[in-house]
């Protein structure tokens, strides 16, 4: 089983894919890697030998994944909060925050309708 930036790899994967299991790191940054430390990127994540296992880990420990790179992106939201600009006071109400529609769309962020009833008009 190889364990890298402290996730376990699913074994039964082609290591291209498995190496986005972590955090930060998607296909293209796995292929880019891959390329760099001259692993096949056909091979399944148990069939690595231990000398790949420890080239992958020395060129993904120069990156910042999983808890590094959460805590900043938590940061970064916490600063714009703070400083009260638009982008941090959407995040604070859990509304999209990049200039989406929000009258039709964004019921993953929203929730539920609510259903507004109309008036009743008092008959005479």
């Amino acid at each position: 089983m190889a364990r890298i930036a402290g996730v376990n790899l699913p074994k039964e994967k082609r290591i291209e894919v498995g190496l986005t299991a972590i955090h930060g790191i998607g296909r293209s940054l796995s292929t880019r890697i891959l390329q760099e430390t001259g692993v096949d990127k056909d091979k399944k994540v148990e069939a690595l030998s231990n000398d790949e296992i420890t080239k992958l880990r020395d060129a993904i420990s120069k990156l910042q994944t999983e808890g590094d790179l959460k805590r900043k992106v938590a940061m970064d939201l916490k600063r714009l909060q703070e400083i009260g600009s638009y982008r941090g006071f959407r995040h604070k109400k859990g509304m999209p925050a990049r200039g989406q529609r929000t009258r039709y769309n964004a019921r993953t962020r929203k929730g539920k309708k609510k259903t507004v009833a109309n008036k009743k008009i008092a008959t005479k």
